[in-house]
């Protein structure tokens, strides 16, 4: 019995660790998509996609604040805090290349991939550890990270037409 204690404590642990990191990783994508927002002129679509991801990003934050509670746990602040500057500096990073569009394009699908992954591992810590409740929250994150992945994955070409297009015709490229 002790040992079934012991796992199941060991189960909620690695919940709650991952349901924190999860938290700051949000922060981290918000951080991320609100330096690209602004320089996207040339790519609407990108900018579209993501304004319409970031207001998914908030409902994820809440979900998993709502997991949380549920657990009696809080979200750490010092992760929020630090990897929403990692976001930040990460993003500020490409902003003067010549390449920034791309540079982001291919960030955004190993980030949005990492969030994928990120979310099937708590949904198999939630269904061993018996969290049903959350299961229906994260799998609902869950899709829409892998939408946004998909995204990140089929418009990459046309991104990239778009911006070697623009480069030819002398124009800034960038974003």
């Amino acid at each position: 019995m002790a040992e079934t204690l012991e796992r199941a404590d060991v189960v909620q642990h690695v919940f709650v660790v991952g349901l924190r990191n999860a938290h700051a990783l949000e922060h981290q994508a918000l951080a991320l998509m609100d330096r690209q927002i602004d320089h996207l002129s040339h790519y609407p679509e990108v900018a579209q996609r993501l304004k319409a991801h970031r207001v998914e990003t908030e409902g994820q934050i809440e979900r998993l604040d709502e997991i949380l509670q549920s657990l009696d746990e809080k979200a750490s602040v010092v992760k929020d805090t630090a990897l929403g500057l990692v976001g930040n500096l990460a993003a500020l990073g490409h902003v003067l290349a010549p390449d920034e569009i791309l540079k982001n394009s291919f960030a955004n699908f190993a980030f949005e991939n990492f969030e994928v992954a990120s979310y099937k591992s708590l949904i198999t810590v939630a269904e061993t550890g018996g969290f049903g409740s959350a299961l229906p929250l994260l799998q609902r994150t869950l899709d829409e990270e892998l939408a946004m992945a998909r995204f990140c994955d089929e418009s990459l070409p046309a991104i990239t037409r778009k911006y070697l297009e623009l480069r030819a015709q002398g124009a800034t490229a960038s974003h």
